[in-house]
């Protein structure tokens, strides 16, 4: 891994990141985690990870977080996207200044590496269902995106001046063990959730809405590949996609084939159509995801079954 002996995992206690946390330890790196638990979960850091409970605004948490690290995953963030209207401040505040007061601890550390975890929630909706390259025009419709484009760029511009790799993962739909719920995030959570509770999924709009769904697994192989491959800016998914209608039927047939799904109003701030160009990964970072969703569901509802028992 280029040399890298020590890693900060901010959100180390969330989904993806206490998934990346393991992946790390399991590389021979050493981890620090810095998470708030407003979201993630103690129990789930490794008892191998130093961990340190504090939020990424408190100059003084980042410091003691970034003591003996020579680099940064950052995924410490407020991810909803129909909610980030009514909570754009906080988005705003935790995505962008949390980000940024990380920025400004840097200098004192011994960081040579960044990684930022960014969004699909920053690229404009496309007219058709094709996969979108980086190149694609960059016009959130979601303060949530907002607030991830805004690090970016600030991230981009604090680091090249301070001489700190940098690479920005655009994560797609991410699904897979381990997802916390809620109303806002984790499409496929949701619905399975619902289901096993005897409630129908509700599709939004007419469902037709296209999403590109991408294992935890793949996505941490990604974010780890930044330790080696070339700097830059990635989307990070699998290039196929799914309706939302045709998630919910294929989850129906697994959990419930005589029931049927409920439609509402569309929702403001939903891309219809939003799949990865994975190509530059592909080249940047030897990415090559693996899992796909109709093997991996089955195994994802009996593990959600089991945590309801």
């Amino acid at each position: 891994m280029s040399g890298y002996r020590h890693a900060l995992v901010t959100g180390g206690a969330g989904f993806i990141g206490h998934h990346l946390v393991r992946r790390l330890l399991g590389n021979g790196i050493a981890v620090s985690v810095l998470d708030d638990l407003s979201m993630g979960q103690r129990q789930r850091v490794d008892p191998a990870a130093r961990f340190i409970e504090g939020d990424i605004r408190s100059p003084e948490a980042v410091r003691e977080a970034l003591a003996g690290v020579d680099c940064v995953f950052h995924l410490a963030a407020r991810v909803t996207i129909r909610g980030s209207f009514e909570s754009f401040y906080d988005d705003m505040d935790i995505n962008l200044m949390g980000t940024a007061n990380i920025l400004r601890e840097l200098p004192a550390s011994n960081v040579r590496h960044f990684s930022l975890a960014s969004s699909m929630a920053v690229y404009a909706d496309c007219e058709s269902a094709v996969p979108v390259p980086e190149s694609h025009t960059t016009n959130p419709i979601a303060p949530y995106g907002v607030s991830k484009l805004a690090a970016e760029r600030l991230c981009a511009q604090m680091l090249a001046t301070a001489g700190i790799r940098f690479s920005a993962l655009r994560y797609f739909n991410t699904y897979g063990p381990g997802q916390t719920f809620t109303p806002y995030v984790g499409v496929i959570t949701i619905f399975i959730n619902r289901l096993l509770a005897g409630e129908p999924p509700i599709l939004f709009g007419d469902g037709e809405q296209r999403r590109d769904f991408v294992h935890v697994d793949d996505i941490v192989a990604g974010t780890v590949a930044t330790l080696a491959g070339e700097p830059g800016i990635y989307n990070l998914g699998t290039g196929r996609d799914t309706s939302v209608r045709e998630l919910a039927q294929q989850l129906l047939a697994l959990l419930g084939p005589e029931r049927t799904v409920e439609y509402a109003a569309a929702q403001e701030g939903e891309l219809r159509n939003s799949i990865a160009d994975v190509s530059a990964a592909r080249r940047g970072l030897g990415y090559r995801p693996t899992r796909r969703l109709a093997e991996e569901l089955p195994e994802l509802v009996e593990m959600l079954r089991a945590a309801v028992r």
